[in-house]
């Protein structure tokens, strides 16, 4: 297994920016990501600071009692109670089967970055996934992409899910919920690995109540001998512990919307596009309506200091807000501006592993963190990673291609070249000429009935056009048969492209990573994080 490092563009304008670290990124961010000394800089900032260490640990301890643990598990706990440690840290939804790839990689990023500081620093640095289970889309969370007659389609979980409830509150149907991962399964293939896989999923399965609890059982056994805490941002008992600093949101609701409506304005004249849609009234609160199951999206109206939601259906005074965030916490919940100030008073936090669009909201959000006489935290853009299988690397070679060039470019132009090349030119050449003097007589043809009787003019033109669909049908059954011949060749771009480049996206937002443990087992994990990576900003390919 060996790493190949790429330059290649990111997914958008502003993280390919970000990744060089230009001049405009300097007035946008705190910290420089590429400079060690920066890291240095923010340990002392949060040395200055003072965090609720350990009731915090307590409560990851308390969560995570019930997955999958070991030594460096109950380590890290420890680490996270001392005073000088710090943390790097980033999130994903709680996605069945984990999601795309790219959660995996994230998780993958934190552990990394930790534990290069922890070496380079000499403090204790802890690396934390925060599952975002307060979240409530869905349709982002229930489905797995699977190939199914060399195409690329989504299976989507099979139970409907109508309300707006958070995905810590989505229970499992397990009977549903195993047939649907075992239909999965299936299209990968049967592997030495397969039984593990169903063995361990069904265990997982089995000792999980919500999509939140199966993500972090299966996080944590591919993870466990890391180090990794995991903690649910939907959990009730997290929100007894921010329930201080939800006052502090809600006494300053006005003013942090509008700092990040100044931010934007500033990003705005770089030429940037506006990351979080925010209205000017924003209350960057969501308030949880237990009978409903719904989380409602809260604005602030300053002239009469109410929060309003769901058309005025709901609605507090900012003093009874105030009373519910201290008696009943789990009512509220953050939005994307609150989220990363409410973590930033969470954890010290040395690092956010941030994906492209998350960089892009995080600059969003500098004058507001400044508000709160903090700096943002040094954000670190996730690896990105590629898993290239040892017979698409075959493949690609023979093809004369590079994978950098399929990465960027897909398949899509070599592949037609290659059936450009097959074509035979004489046939093309005759049915080319045929065409052409098929339409000429029948023109000639609609002139002279025209003299002798117009009505049969729509006879001819339909008569001509069956013939020319005729022509066309065979044209295309010859095209068709050439192709059959070639079939190999052909099943070989179209592994190449739903590999490297599914649906025309990068691999790590299609596949998940279950396709590659029932190739190679559960020690892949382990194998790639032996792996040497660098946060350098280029595309990390990993030959497997």
């Amino acid at each position: 297994m060996e790493i190949l490092n790429l330059s290649l563009p990111a997914t958008n304008r502003f993280a390919t920016e970000y990744l060089a670290q230009n001049q405009t990124m300097e007035g946008l961010f705190h910290y420089n990501f590429l400079k060690s000394s920066e890291y240095k800089e923010r340990l002392s900032e949060l040395n200055n600071r003072t965090f609720i260490r350990s009731e915090l640990a307590e409560h990851i301890e308390h969560f995570m009692s019930r997955f999958p643990s070991s030594f460096q598990v109950k380590e890290s706990i420890e680490k996270l109670k001392k005073d000088n440690s710090v943390v790097v840290i980033g999130g994903q939804q709680a996605g069945l089967l984990t999601g795309p790839l790219y959660s995996i990689h994230k998780v993958i990023s934190i552990i990394v970055l930790a534990k290069e500081q922890e070496r380079k620093l000499g403090v204790p640095v802890i690396p934390v996934f925060w599952i975002a289970g307060e979240d409530h889309d869905y349709q982002e969370v229930n489905h797995v992409y699977i190939h199914k007659d060399k195409k690329v389609e989504k299976s989507i979980y099979p139970e409907k899910i109508r309300e707006k409830k958070m995905v810590s509150d989505i229970k499992l149907n397990k009977d549903v919920c195993s047939a649907w991962i075992m239909s999965l399964i299936e299209t990968f293939g049967e592997t030495q690995y397969t039984n593990e896989l169903i063995e361990f999923t069904n265990q997982a399965l089995q000792q999980s109540h919500t999509f939140v609890d199966f993500f972090a059982h299966i996080v944590m056994e591919l993870f466990k001998d890391y180090g990794l805490l995991i903690i649910d941002s939907g959990d009730p008992n997290l929100r007894r512990l921010e329930s201080e600093y939800f006052l502090r949101q809600i006494s300053n609701a006005g003013q942090i919307t509008h700092l990040v409506k100044s931010q934007q304005q500033e990003i705005k004249q770089f030429g940037f596009p506006q990351a979080i849609d925010l209205s000017d009234h924003a209350g960057n609160l969501f308030y949880y309506d237990e009978q409903d199951q719904e989380r409602i999206l809260l604005e602030y109206d300053p002239d009469a200091a109410l929060f309003k939601g769901k058309n005025d259906l709901v609605q507090f005074s900012t003093n009874e807000l105030l009373e519910l965030a201290l008696e009943y916490p789990e009512k509220l919940s953050n939005n994307v501006v609150t989220r990363p100030i409410m973590q930033e008073w969470l954890f010290p936090t040395l690092a956010f592993i941030a994906g492209p669009g998350e960089i892009s909201y995080w600059a969003e959000l500098k004058k507001a963190f400044e508000y709160f006489d903090m700096k943002m935290p040094i954000i670190v853009p996730r690896l990105n990673i590629t898993l290239l299988e040892r017979h698409i690397d075959s493949d690609v070679d023979s093809f004369h291609l590079s994978v950098e060039k399929v990465l960027i470019e897909g398949i899509s132009k070599s592949r037609e070249e290659f059936l450009q090349s097959l074509k035979n030119k004489n046939l093309e050449r005759l049915f080319e000429k045929t065409s052409k003097q098929l339409l000429e007589n029948y023109e000639q043809i609609k002139e002279c009935a025209n003299m002798e009787d117009k009505g049969l003019i729509p006879l001819i033109e339909k008569n001509g056009s069956i013939l020319g669909e005729q022509l066309q049908f065979m044209r295309k059954r010859i095209e068709e048969s050439i192709q059959s011949k070639n079939l190999v060749v052909l099943n070989k771009y179209t592994a190449i492209e739903n590999s490297l480049k599914p649906l025309g996206s990068p691999q790590e937002r299609i596949w998940n990573i279950y396709y590659y443990l029932n190739q190679y087992g559960f020690q892949l994990i382990h194998e790639v994080m032996k792996l040497h990576f660098e946060f350098d900003g280029t595309h990390k390919v990993i030959k497997i």
